[in-house]
């Protein structure tokens, strides 16, 4: 269910994107603004964004083969470490260098009004389209907890990714809307290039983000404590289950968990009694962690 939602934001956003980049290039072709030429590569790259995603999103849905036996749930975080790159590359480079040329050669702008009208549709659409349901549906799964602490401990990139993208497109829109206005009412277009300089230092920072976190996921992030809580009691509560060794889980994927346990068996169990134990067990995992898709456990050797 998760996965289906973070797609339909995912294809928002993308259409919400790529309409407000050609808007937004239009309107620089006509003003002459670095600060709408940069918000022109920002969703432009943003829309490329938006693919990478829906691609890793199809890609990751493959099971098992006999290359990849534990399928290939990692590729979409592969693909949300290229968003990182392609948002710096495609984004923040461009538009500080853009803005620095503009910056150190200034142009007036002309036409005002559109410049403005462009801005403001753009932030619309991408408020109501983009931002609304994303923030909505990270709110839904964050629950009762802290942002910041949601932020680091979700496994679903795309949604992460979506969010951090439309907040800085938000941001984007007002630190263009604010050089503009300021360059025109102080007659200093400098103020128009300082901006395009700003959104691609925004960019950077949020491609910075997204890299940050992805890389743990990449890596190989273990499930969150509170899962890992949950599948040690439902283990325990077993009869036939005397302690637990090591447990070790990893995410290959948003909604995909391998989990690997030692179990200390009663003594005195017959070798049916303990395989009943282990389906047993597996069960009562899968209650307590439904990502749970592939469970390996060990009788506990003892010396």
């Amino acid at each position: 269910m998760a996965g289906s939602e973070s797609k339909t934001l995912v294809i928002l956003a993308l259409f919400a994107n790529m309409g407000i980049a050609v808007m937004k290039f239009i309107a620089a072709a006509i003003t002459g603004s670095a600060a709408l030429l940069a918000e022109g590569y920002h969703s432009l790259a943003d829309s490329g964004n938006q693919l990478f995603l829906l691609r890793g999103t199809a890609v990751s849905r493959y099971g098992p083969s006999v290359k990849h036996q534990f399928g290939r749930g990692k590729e979409l975080y592969f693909w949300s470490l290229m968003v990182a790159v392609f948002l710096f590359v495609g984004g923040a480079v461009v538009s500080f260098i853009e803005g620095l040329e503009r910056f150190r050669h200034p142009e007036e702008t002309t036409n005002l009004a559109l410049s403005v009208g462009v801005l403001l549709a753009a932030g619309a659409f991408e408020v109501g389209i983009a931002f609304i349901p994303a923030l909505r549906e990270f709110n839904r799964r964050r629950g009762s907890r802290k942002v910041w602490r949601s932020l680091r401990e979700s496994k679903d990139p795309a949604l992460m990714v979506v969010l951090f993208e439309d907040s800085a497109a938000v941001f984007g829109v007002l630190i263009a809307l604010t050089g503009i206005l300021i360059g025109e009412w102080s007659g200093n277009p400098r103020w128009d290039g300082g901006a395009s300089m700003a959104i691609g230092v925004l960019l950077a920072l949020v491609a910075f983000l997204v890299a940050y976190e992805v890389k743990s996921l990449l890596v190989g992030e273990s499930a969150s404590r509170e899962v890992r809580s949950q599948i040690r009691t439902a283990v325990l509560t077993h009869p036939n289950v005397e302690s637990i060794g090591r447990l070790l889980t990893m995410h290959m994927g948003p909604t995909d968990i391998v989990v690997n346990l030692e179990v200390d068996f009663e003594d005195g169990l017959k070798d049916t009694e303990v395989e009943s134990t282990i389906d047993d067990v597996e069960e009562a995992i899968r209650r307590v962690a439904p990502s749970a898709t592939l469970i390996f456990v060990e009788p506990e050797s003892r010396r």
